[in-house]
């Protein structure tokens, strides 16, 4: 399956042979890497993973890689980052430093430093994406092309868009997964209102689709609908430090019934945020699935209920019909992505 992405400078020779450092920084983790650019190709040297929020700035976990793997300074710096970028700043209340280039490219003493968001980097990475991860979740019409949503559940909910100009495909980041979710029924109006205690009059989307929106869900049908917890599952969860994980695993088990319907509720949600993007962006290209959270629940998944609730619409149907849905399995595409766009974006 190729991407044509579009990266202007992949043919010039003076970019050939660059070692580049790529970090993907996520609320939870950072992945960092040095790759080398090879006739078009980034090839992977070094890789460590760091907990994101266990240090004070990024340029802390780039030293101590650094010296961990004793090579020389790179050629270039290349982020994505879990947040909005402007101005060549990125902060974001899901990880506790600011990641500014200027401040970077100062400490680092490295002139060229780019920084992107994630979900662009992802985007920039399914040019290296073999078909062995990709998954087809659903045919539609492949040959009809156009753009590419590409919807990201992990800590948080990533969005992004291959915008198709005829020829190639350009990555355009979006923070769609910050706005206002809408509850359909009587008991989405509830959860709303169970969800606002804890954060606030807007609800959006990432709320209802992202790891820590499993375990949010399952308290919400415990506590306020009545379901009953097994005292086995209480005494795993008081101990657990990822409580989300064990509603899913314990939900793809099929031992706990609150478990399996928290989970299809969050499925059925992510269907739905699907169904939006591909209308707000007329994405007639496709739709990727990609993030933390879709290959950990890929066994879950049911392909036709997901079709059910991505279909569902009031006069657009015929157009969604068409619309083939990707799953990428390949958890280094934003590390990668960052790494093409360091080495060929100019």
């Amino acid at each position: 399956m190729k991407f044509p992405l579009y990266l202007p400078q992949i043919e010039n020779p003076a970019n050939n042979n660059l070692s580049i450092l790529a970090a993907d920084v996520g609320g939870t983790k950072t992945n960092i890497a040095q790759f080398v650019s090879q006739n078009g190709k980034m090839v992977l040297q070094l890789e460590e993973t760091y907990t994101t929020n266990h240090h004070n700035s990024l340029t802390e976990i780039i030293l101590d890689f650094i010296k961990k793997n004793n090579f020389e300074k790179p050629d270039r710096i290349s982020i994505g980052a879990a947040g909005p970028v402007v101005n060549g700043t990125c902060h974001t209340t899901n990880i506790k430093f600011k990641i500014d280039v200027t401040e970077l490219s100062r400490d680092l003493q490295i002139d060229k430093v780019y920084l992107i968001n994630d979900l662009e980097a992802t985007a920039f990475g399914m040019t290296e994406v073999d078909d062995e991860f990709m998954v087809t979740m659903r045919n539609g019409n492949p040959s009809i092309g156009g753009h590419i949503a590409i919807l990201a559940p992990g800590t948080g909910l990533g969005e992004a868009c291959l915008f198709w100009d005829g020829k190639y495909l350009r990555p355009m980041p979006s923070e769609g997964g910050h706005s206002e979710f809408a509850p359909r029924t009587d008991v989405e109006f509830e959860l709303v209102k169970f969800l606002q205690k804890t954060y606030g009059e807007i609800i959006v989307w990432e709320r209802l689709v992202s790891g820590p929106a499993i375990y949010k869900i399952y308290e919400f049908l415990r506590d306020v609908k009545g379901y009953e917890e097994q005292a086995w599952l209480t005494q795993k969860l008081a101990e657990a430090k990822d409580k989300s994980a064990v509603i899913s695993e314990t939900a793809m088990s099929g031992l706990c019934t609150t478990c399996v319907l928290a989970m299809e509720m969050l499925v059925d949600f992510m269907a739905r945020r699907a169904n939006n993007m591909v209308l707000n962006y007329k994405a007639t290209g496709g739709l990727i699935l990609a993030g933390g959270i879709p290959p950990r629940i890929y066994n879950f998944i049911n392909k036709d209920k997901i079709e059910e609730s991505f279909l569902k619409c009031d006069e657009m149907e015929p157009l969604l019909a068409g619309i083939p849905i990707y799953l990428n399995l390949n958890s280094k595409t934003a590390l990668y992505g960052a790494a093409y766009y360091g080495a060929f974006s100019e």
